[in-house]
């Protein structure tokens, strides 16, 4: 029917994508599913989502604002600070920063929540929003971002209050630098040549400036933000994403490779005969890293690594636990435990010490000093892992039932010690797995290690696989 001429009725009210909300953040093709009404409805949201887990008015709420390298950024930060200011809340704005430092802030400056404008590793035309509540805490589908969605797509949010909240600046580049020096000795670090990896995303404008501090030989890559991301896509975990760094490091006979996602709250080291290492294995050298710091540490890992990450914790004389995936889970966990690193497979390390945030920063500068102190290259630091552990790396099979599929592996390994922490994972004295459906998409994601042989490990990972694909 068409509508009449001067009829008085509404506008449609815009419907946002739900898909948006993901485990951990908010995330989606700018333009498409995300644009600046978007942003600004997010805003809004959020500034309640935090009152809600406060306990405090939106009026009284101090909110930290951080935005990445990407194109639309700008624009939609400034649609996000409206939003949480027309909720009341105070932002302070800290700029184009790596997200790491939008955690440092909130943790620092004991605000009530951040939001950083980020798509993280993702490519150019992604959009979106990484959310924490105080001490850094990161919301998740368990807590807040569910609400986050029901509140952003129940429609317009209403008018504002009176009186919008106050609008700051800071640039918090030099005290985020000096708090990332203090968590080594800078004297110790030897001059080495490093190839460094930006992938045009923060990187070079976050560590850069800690890195020329040091006796580093620096061959430097894409270091350069540009959110049109002209080289290759900031997401280090892809092996075509690497190749540039690990020819480069070997062209130029470099000790180390350093690599960055686009956010850089993670890095990725290539060592010096141009293999990529692990984030289970770098977990592992971490740790002895902070026990030598800090005897009888406690260090959490999840339910996918090696266990080289246990056996070099135990034998360095710390704790290890086991943990779910995810920084929402490890950030709460660190702070019920006091535990002073954790780290994931995925390449997200986690410090006390840093307001419990992961950090792109501290393991670069950690494995720096590691090498300077312990006179050997990378390589030689991880050859006695490499010898002992065999890993499969994460392997993802689409499964439509997965609950059903789950069951019947868990009962064809019944006679191994299983457990639910986190999807399906099986123990045996030479060999183990863990079975993890995904949050999104009907797939089980396989990670299974021998501490036998190469081989050994292929034959258990094909047998596995087998099942789950039959």
């Amino acid at each position: 029917m068409i509508e009449a001429r001067g009829s008085n009725r509404v506008p449609a009210v815009k419907a946002v994508d739900p898909s948006i909300f993901k485990a951990y953040d908010v995330r989606g093709i700018h333009g498409e599913q995300i644009d600046e009404e978007v942003a600004y409805r997010i805003g809004r949201g959020f500034a309640r989502v935090i009152s809600d887990l406060s306990g405090r008015p939106t009026g009284d709420l101090r909110l930290a604002l951080g935005r990445d390298m990407r194109l639309p950024a700008p624009a939609l930060s400034e649609r996000y600070a409206q939003g949480m200011r027309d909720e009341g809340a105070a932002v302070l704005d800290i700029g184009m920063v790596g997200t790491e430092m939008l955690y440092w802030t909130v943790g620092s400056r004991e605000l009530d929540g951040g939001l950083m404008c980020t798509a993280s590793h993702n490519p150019k035309e992604y959009t979106g929003a990484k959310l924490v509540r105080e001490g850094a805490l990161a919301l998740s589908g368990d807590s807040g971002i569910g609400e986050l969605c029901e509140i952003v797509t129940a429609g317009e949010p209403g008018d504002p209050v009176e009186q919008p909240g106050e609008y700051t600046t800071e640039d918090v580049g030099e005290p985020f630098r000096s708090d990332a020096l203090e968590y080594i000795d800078a004297s110790a670090i030897r001059r080495m040549k490093v190839v460094l990896d930006g992938g045009n995303g923060m990187a070079g404008e976050m560590c850069g400036p800690i890195l020329d501090t040091l006796p580093l030989d620096q061959v430097a890559m894409y270091w350069v933000p540009d959110g049109n991301l002209p080289d290759h896509e900031p997401n280090p975990l892809l092996e075509e994403n690497r190749r540039f760094l690990v020819d480069r490091v070997l062209s130029e006979k470099a000790e180390l490779g350093i690599a960055w996602d686009g956010d850089a709250d993670r890095c990725f080291f290539i060592d010096d005969t141009g293999a990529f290492v692990e984030g289970d294995f770098l977990t592992a050298l971490l740790a002895r890293s902070i026990l030598a710091k800090e005897p009888g540490a406690t260090v959490l890992y999840d339910v996918r690594a090696s266990r080289a990450v246990r056996d070099v914790v135990e034998e360095g004389g710390g704790t290890a636990h086991v943990n779910r995936v995810g920084h929402a889970f490890f950030k709460t966990r660190m702070r019920e435990m006091g535990a002073a690193l954790g780290g994931e497979v995925s390449g997200h390390y986690y410090f006390r010490d840093f307001y419990c945030a992961d950090s792109g920063t501290l393991p670069a500068l950690l494995i720096l000093e590691l090498l300077s102190v312990e006179g050997k290259t990378l390589g030689e630091l991880l050859a006695p892992l490499r010898e002992r552990y065999f890993i499969s790396g994460e392997i993802n099979s689409e499964v439509e039932d997965q609950d059903g599929k789950m069951e019947e592996i868990a009962k064809r390994y019944s006679d191994g010690e299983t457990g639910r922490l986190d999807g399906l994972s099986v123990d045996y004295e030479d060999w183990h797995f863990n079975v993890r459906p995904s949050n999104t998409e009907p797939l089980l994601r396989l990670t299974l290690e021998s501490l036998v042989s190469p081989e050994h490990m292929e034959e258990k990972r094909d047998e596995v696989l087998a099942l789950i694909r039959a």
